[in-house]
C-alpha cells in the first residue's frame, strides 16, 4: 500500500479530498477540513502531497468581520404647529363611512375614517363586533391630530355582519400648552349595517365633501354614550402609547357645510338609542325633541340651509310635536314636507332663515 497516514489526497471520480487520518485493512480514512471522515478505497484515491500533524494543530485566526457602512437615519421631521380655530375647545368627533362607488352599494366597498372636529390630539382606538361575538376587534388605534380626518381603513360587504356594533375609546389632550381637562370616554354605537345598500341613507355632512353614513361619538363634550374608563386600564394606554401608537395619513380637513344638498336626521328612536328599556312614551318623545333642538340650534347660523326630520308616519305625535316647536321657537323659519320620492311619507323639511 503507498497511502500513508497524513498524506493528503484527492478522490478520482469524485470532488474533493484531505488528510488520510488513519487505515483500517482496505479502508482508507479521509478527513477533511472540517474534521470530517469519509471511507474509501486506494484505488479510489490519489496522493497529491505529505504535511506533518502540525499543520492541523497551528491555532486558527479569525478574519474580523468588517461592518458595512450604514446611512445614517434620516432626522424626524418637526411637528407642524397646531393651527386652533376659535370654537375648537369642544370636542366633536364623527366617525363616518364613504362608499368607493355610490351608485353601486350591492358590490362596492366603504372607506371608514374618524373625524376630529377639535384643537385637541386624541389617543383613540377604534373597535367592532357583532350581534353574535361578545368580544372586540381592534381595526385602528393611535393618535388624531387636531381639526383633522384619519383612515380607519376599507370594508366590503363580507366585513359588514362582524360591524354591528361600533366603539371608539379616546383621551384628549393638548401639546406644549394649558389645556382644560376632558373625561376620557368610551362610546358604543348599534351600526345599522342594512343603510349600507340604500342610497338615500348616505347624507350630506357638514365633515365630508361626498355623502356618507355618519355616526356622532361626541358632540360639544358630550359623548352619545359614556362609561367609566378604569384608571389602571388608562394607565395602561398611557405607558404603552409609544410602543402601541399607530401613524396616522390625514385625509383633508375639515370644510365649511355644502349647502347644496339638505342635512337628513332620522328622528326614529331606534336610530337615536341602541335601547329605549325603561322608557316611557313621554320619555321617548322628549330624547326626539332634544335631538331636534340641538340639530335647530346647531344650523341656526346657516340662512338657507335646509334640514329634512324623517319621523315616520305613525300616529303624527312626533310630527305635531315639531311643528309645536317650530311655532314656539323657531317661527322665523320655513316648514313644508320634504319630498315625498326621496324621503316618502313621513318627513318634514324645514329651511333655516334669519331672524
Amino acid at each position: 500500500m503507498n497511502i500513508k497516514i497524513n498524506d493528503i489526497v484527492r478522490f478520482i471520480d469524485d470532488v474533493g479530498g484531505g488528510r488520510v487520518s488513519r487505515i483500517e485493512g482496505r479502508t482508507i480514512y479521509v478527513e477533511d477540513d472540517n474534521g470530517f471522515e469519509r471511507p474509501a478505497l486506494e484505488r479510489d484515491l490519489v496522493v497529491v502531497g505529505q504535511v506533518t500533524a502540525s499543520r492541523y494543530e497551528r491555532p486558527i485566526t479569525p478574519t474580523p468581520m468588517v461592518k458595512p457602512d450604514v446611512p445614517a437615519a434620516p432626522p424626524k421631521p418637526e411637528p407642524l404647529p397646531v393651527v386652533e380655530e376659535p370654537d375648537g375647545d369642544r370636542l366633536n368627533i364623527v366617525v363616518a363611512y364613504e362608499a368607493r362607488e355610490l351608485k353601486h352599494l350591492n358590490t362596492t366597498t366603504f372607506f371608514a375614517s374618524l373625524t376630529n372636529d377639535s384643537n385637541y390630539f386624541l389617543y383613540a382606538t377604534y373597535l367592532t363586533r357583532g350581534d353574535d361575538y361578545p368580544t372586540w376587534t381592534t381595526r385602528w388605534h393611535g393618535i388624531v391630530e387636531p381639526n383633522i380626518q384619519v383612515d380607519l381603513g376599507e370594508v366590503g360587504h363580507a366585513d359588514l355582519n362582524d360591524m354591528t356594533h361600533i366603539a371608539v375609546q379616546y383621551i384628549a389632550f393638548k401639546q406644549g400648552k394649558e389645556f382644560e381637562l376632558k373625561n376620557p370616554a368610551l362610546v358604543e354605537k348599534r351600526l345599522n349595517v342594512n343603510k349600507f345598500v340604500k342610497l338615500h341613507c348616505f347624507q350630506e355632512h357638514r365633515y365630508y365633501d361626498v355623502p356618507v353614513i355618519a355616526v356622532d361619538i361626541t358632540r360639544n363634550d358630550r359623548p352619545e354614550s359614556k362609561y367609566t374608563i378604569d384608571s389602571g386600564e388608562l394607565q395602561a394606554v398611557l405607558n404603552g402609547e409609544n410602543k402601541h401608537s399607530a401613524s396616522t395619513s390625514p385625509r383633508h380637513r375639515k370644510r365649511k357645510p355644502a349647502q347644496s344638498e339638505p342635512v337628513v336626521v332620522d328622528l326614529h328612536i331606534h336610530e337615536l338609542l341602541d335601547s329605549t328599556a325603561g322608557m316611557s312614551n313621554g320619555d321617548i318623545l322628549n330624547y326626539q325633541l332634544d335631538k331636534f333642538n340641538e340639530t335647530m340650534r346647531d344650523y341656526l347660523g346657516e340662512p338657507g340651509r335646509r334640514i329634512v326630520f324623517i319621523h315616520g308616519k305613525g300616529e303624527g305625535v312626533l310630527r305635531r310635536a315639531i311643528l309645536e316647536e317650530v311655532k314656539r321657537h323657531y317661527s322665523h323659519c320655513e316648514v313644508q314636507d320634504a319630498s315625498f320620492q326621496e324621503y316618502g311619507f313621513g318627513a318634514t323639511q324645514i329651511t333655516i332663515h334669519q331672524r
